[in-house]
């Protein structure tokens, strides 16, 4: 059974407690909405992380086989100082997103311009590596926006799901039982007042009748 609220049956707590059932009934569909838009938004990015975990895996493999390539031409010390001192591949930026209430990191990401090598001995498989690997580097920066967007929408969809569920299940059921128990309260206390009107006209009647 429903536990009711603690508050006295008056017709003023009957009133406030009509325009708070409102209130809550407006908030509930607020956040079905809510919810569902967050279901749908989910659902499209979680479409778009898989792609990119696709694309990053293919990505990965194609620079990790020219790493490899690279690596038996050049041998690994060779590899390690053509490596050293070489200006970013890439250039990344980050900025604060928010979609329905829900922040999360924008990655915007682009490969720069290759420096050039001044090795006489450097394999041209070098700069396929270095290409490979930044092109993976992009992607993976994409996918970690879309993988921090795709778990911070899905905790504020668990949590407004939660919020629903609150306000169906247990606030609003209490207001409304709340509500009619001080309804059927006041009625019964008018069907009283009526009772007694009644009986004090009735003996008023008889006194009259008797003188």
């Amino acid at each position: 059974m429903t536990q009711r609220l603690n508050i006295p049956p008056t017709k003023s707590a009957r009133l406030t407690l009509r325009r708070q059932i409102v209130f809550l009934e407006r908030g509930h569909d607020l956040l079905e909405r809510k919810r569902e838009l967050l279901t749908r938004l989910v659902s499209s990015r979680l479409a778009q992380y898989r792609k990119l975990r696709r694309e990053v895996r293919l990505a990965l493999a194609q620079g990790y086989h020219w790493l490899a390539i690279s690596q038996m031409r050049m041998g690994s010390e060779l590899l390690s100082q053509a490596a050293v001192g070489l200006r970013p591949a890439l250039r990344v930026n980050i900025l604060p997103r928010s979609h329905i209430g829900v922040e999360y990191p924008a990655v915007t990401a682009e490969c720069l311009p290759l420096q050039p090598v001044g090795l006489m001995s450097t394999d041209p498989s070098f700069d396929e590596t270095r290409t490979h690997l930044a092109q993976a580097a992009v992607l993976l920066a994409h996918l970690g926006e879309a993988e921090t967007a795709l778990w911070r929408l899905l905790e504020e969809q668990r949590r407004t799901q939660k919020r629903v569920n609150a306000l169906k299940y247990n606030v609003i059921p209490r207001y409304r039982e709340t509500l009619r128990y001080i309804e059927s309260s006041l009625e019964e206390e008018e069907r009283n007042t009526l009772f007694q009107i009644k009986v004090l006209r009735e003996a008023a009647e008889g006194e009259t009748g008797d003188g």
